[in-house]
């Protein structure tokens, strides 16, 4: 108890000694400590409660900085995924590289992943998120640098291909050209055609030439084979067609006629064949063929084709009255 409460509290009581009835007590130094008291605890209060809405508030923007960082982070990874996949949509080898757990591309996601899902990542974690982050950024641009350059060289493989398929397919046509005319050199020649008939006489031992198609027994084609430089030696088959005045080619089996085919081939139905040697850079001269039918020969004009290798090589005609 304080001097001054002390003073009063003697004052006020009676003195079992003294007749002196007691004084009053001064109640307004109480009341003024108390008041006091409780200001002094009402500030004190006041204080704690601004303190504790600062402290919550600041912990509150700091919970707010660290979930706008997480979802930040979110989106830049989710962007790196989406170019790390574009790149093995492009590559297939990079699909073993960024599957795999334990590759440097499946550490990183796995880190990454591990703290983003961690609802109490503190800014320190979320500071080693941003890390991985760009450390994973750095490899797939490492990446797409690497698949431009194998994209470049395939361009260029590429150019290069086509470059050798059109010299390729220019020497093929020029070879089938160089082919297409050595053939075609070395397709004979036929010329100083005659087509004679002839009226046979004693058993055919008498020939004797008419222009009477009722006295005709035998057609006799005879020609000339130009001398040639370019086909080599050998034996060479010759086909020969005589059409009659009604369009009609002669024809009978028995008799040697048959089928053939031309260059482009086309069937080629031919009267007789006839073979002949031929010496590379010589002639052959009064090339003979007959032929001869059981039917009796029509008025009119007979026209003979000769055929080798498939071409037209040379014809002549006759009239027969």
């Amino acid at each position: 108890m304080s001097q001054e409460l002390k003073e009063n509290y003697q004052h006020n009581t009676p003195d079992p000694d003294n007749n002196t009835p007691p004084r009053k007590r001064n109640n307004t130094a109480i009341y003024a400590v108390i008041i006091a008291a409780l200001i002094g605890v009402n500030i004190y209060l006041f204080m704690s409660k601004n303190k504790a809405s600062n402290e919550l508030e600041k912990t509150t923007l700091q919970l707010d900085t660290v979930s706008t960082d997480r979802d930040n982070m979110r989106g830049e990874y989710d962007a790196a995924l989406a170019r790390l996949d574009m790149l093995v949509g492009k590559n297939a080898q990079l699909d073993s590289l960024v599957a795999g757990k334990d590759s440097e591309i499946g550490r990183l996601k796995s880190q990454i992943q591990t703290i983003l899902s961690n609802s109490r990542a503190n800014a320190s974690d979320l500071s080693r998120a941003r890390t991985l982050i760009t450390q994973l950024n750095r490899k797939v641009k490492s990446y797409e640098e690497r698949i431009a350059e194998l994209e470049g060289e395939n361009s260029r493989l590429n150019e290069y291909s086509q470059t050798i398929t059109k010299e390729r397919d220019s020497t093929v046509t020029t070879n089938i050209a160089l082919a297409q005319k050595v053939r075609l050199g070395a397709v004979l020649h036929a010329s100083n055609i005659r087509l004679t008939p002839l009226d046979l006489k004693r058993n055919g031992k008498v020939e004797r030439e008419t222009g009477k198609a009722n006295r005709v027994d035998v057609l006799r084609v005879t020609f000339d084979i130009d001398e040639n430089r370019i086909a080599e030696n050998g034996v060479k088959d010759l086909y020969l067609r005589i059409v009659d005045p009604q369009g009609r080619l002669l024809s009978n089996a028995a008799y040697g006629s048959g089928v053939s085919s031309t260059y482009d081939g086309q069937t080629l139905n031919y009267t007789l064949a006839k073979q002949v040697n031929l010496k590379q850079g010589e002639p052959v001269s009064n090339v003979t063929v007959d032929w001869q039918q059981e039917s009796d020969y029509e008025r009119g004009s007979y026209n003979i084709e000769i055929y080798n290798e498939g071409y037209r090589i040379g014809g002549g005609s006759v009239t027969l009255k």
